[in-house]
């Protein structure tokens, strides 16, 4: 398992147990037995009182996009040479190179198992805080665009993802708006109608740029917060647009 200690980074948690913790023991092998007899099973120790759920650490938020990337992948009937190239440069990009040949390792495997997305979304939903979770439907639709063109079965596999996260319909609206541009698009990634005035424009940026904010997963390590600085810049290229169109100050 150490070869794969630089993407794990910093730990796996409650991403060791449950359905995830099933898949990651396929994958890893040494570690198989030892999750079967219990030694890697999450058993809520350390979750703080209140129903709080653990701090989402950068091994949990990996592994659950490796496998939500997968089921994206696979939406269509298929998975070709072409898209793992793309992937491979989407997650150079985001995590560097040594990282991304790990991860891309982990994939191919993930690949080849058929998994219960509703039962992994289910386990990502109750530990993993919200603004992570819009973090990978921002890395979802990264993805299904890797290679140049987003089918409907992989929007629609990004749309089931989301619900099933608890994504809320205005935010995977907002996210989703930020790669399928249109007239209103703008708008929509601020989550406001064409019709608001200029003062609700005003407050819907203020409201997006605070919940958008990268330093929301700096938990998750430098290369997720670099990432989560490209929902950041849409927000502000969306309201620079409102501006010059209605010539607001």
């Amino acid at each position: 398992m150490a070869k794969y200690g630089k993407w794990i980074g910093g730990g796996l948690g409650w991403a060791l147990g449950g359905p995830i913790g099933g898949i990651l023991g396929f994958l890893f092998g040494a570690m198989y037995d030892g999750m079967q007899s219990g030694t890697f099973e999450y058993k809520g120790e350390g979750q703080p009182t209140g129903g709080t759920a653990p701090r989402t650490q950068p091994g949990d938020f990996a592994a659950s996009l490796l496998i939500l990337s997968a089921a994206v992948m696979k939406a269509d009937g298929k998975v070709v040479k072409s898209e793992l190239d793309y992937v491979r440069q989407f997650l150079r990009q985001q995590f560097g190179e040594a990282i991304a040949a790990q991860q891309l390792i982990v994939l191919r495997e993930v690949l080849k198992k058929q998994v219960d997305i509703r039962a992994v979304a289910g386990q990502i939903r109750q530990y993993m805080d919200y603004s992570s979770r819009l973090q990978l439907i921002h890395y979802l639709f990264g993805i299904s665009r890797a290679d140049g063109q987003v089918h409907a079965s992989e929007v629609e596999m990004i749309g089931n993802i989301s619900d099933l996260l608890g994504i809320r319909t205005n935010d995977y609206t907002s996210i989703r708006a930020m790669f399928f541009k249109g007239v209103d698009s703008a708008f929509k990634i601020l989550e406001i109608s064409p019709e608001a005035s200029d003062e609700e424009v005003k407050k819907a940026y203020r409201r997006m740029a605070v919940k958008y904010h990268p330093d929301k997963v700096s938990h998750l390590g430098d290369e997720v917060q670099k990432a989560a600085k490209e929902k950041f810049q849409e927000v502000n290229a969306a309201y620079d647009q409102i501006k010059r169109q209605r010539g607001m100050s």
